[in-house]
């Protein structure tokens, strides 16, 4: 199998975790609140991520981008954080579908911090994605929640996170990456959480639990793919995501996307491939 199946394999891999690991913190997140549900998942894969390279601590610890790691860390921090707060008030396939907007800022955060070109095909394509947003969204219709911002903001957060993450990956061991993430996030809010802390049953500490193996299990897959892929060409299978949060959506919070929702994203799935398209025609060229 070549470096670019096993890279889209892997980045499929990882969105499924991902839409297992929100529809998780959803429900966790209606139990204890979103910020305990943020903390667990932190918490819980900083564990099991020490716990496997504990035997080997000193060299996983050594990094040869600490700022960059420290950045990474920071733009998934407030990316999860968003995205949970998003979930916890909105619908999971609608925040999903605004979350989706991530493939096409990528792009156009490549062009202002990787000097990448942008010309007017790709210019429109981020002005689609948008606009699909904005039609979930509906700002200043009886349907709007400023919580729809949420998924929006993450969005941001996270399309940062992936061009910091494939800069990274090229030079640095996937565990490492994982680590610093996982370790950041724990500390944080750690130092946060004992003064929101709700009680908690068995079956929220199972919640907790699922939510600490998916979230491990996502970011792991998610840099490794990144590690031997392009973020251009794996950014548009990131839309298969909107599949899996609108069948968890339907099989365990009976969610059902209303007809504005999916014509917003699909102007958002649309306008991506459409860059997709031209990044690898270009490419070919």
């Amino acid at each position: 199998m070549s470096n670019t199946a096993r890279a889209i394999l892997l980045m499929i891999g990882a969105i499924f975790f991902f839409a297992a690991m929100d529809a998780t913190a959803k429900e966790l997140s209606q139990r204890v609140g979103p910020l305990q549900a943020v903390w667990a998942r932190y918490a819980g894969q900083a564990s099991l991520v020490l716990l496997i390279v504990l035997p080997r601590i000193g060299t996983v610890a050594r990094t040869r981008y600490p700022l960059l790691q420290f950045a990474r860390s920071v733009f998934l921090m407030f990316g999860t954080g968003f995205f949970f707060f998003g979930i916890a008030n909105i619908g999971l396939a609608e925040a999903t579908a605004i979350m989706d907007t991530n493939p096409v800022i990528i792009t156009l955060g490549a062009a202002l911090f990787l000097g990448e070109k942008i010309g007017p095909r790709r210019a429109f394509g981020i002005a689609a994605a948008l606009i699909g947003a904005f039609i979930i969204i509906r700002p200043g219709s009886g349907v709007f929640s400023p919580y729809a911002l949420f998924p929006l903001a993450a969005a941001f957060s996270y399309s940062a996170y992936n061009i910091v993450t494939r800069y990274v990956g090229l030079n640095e061991d996937p565990w490492t990456s994982l680590l610093y993430t996982a370790m950041f996030g724990a500390i944080i809010f750690s130092c946060i959480i004992p003064f929101h802390w709700q009680p908690v049953d068995l079956t929220s500490a199972l919640l907790m639990g699922m939510l600490a193996i998916f979230g491990t299990i996502s970011q792991l897959l998610l840099i490794r793919a990144l590690s031997i892929g392009e973020a251009g060409m794996l950014a548009p299978f990131a839309y298969v995501g909107l599949l899996f949060a609108t069948l968890w959506g339907m099989i365990f919070f009976d969610e059902y996307p209303d007809f504005w929702t999916v014509v917003g994203a699909l102007v958002i799935v649309l306008s991506g491939i459409y860059v997709w398209h031209r990044e690898t025609s270009s490419a070919r060229s």
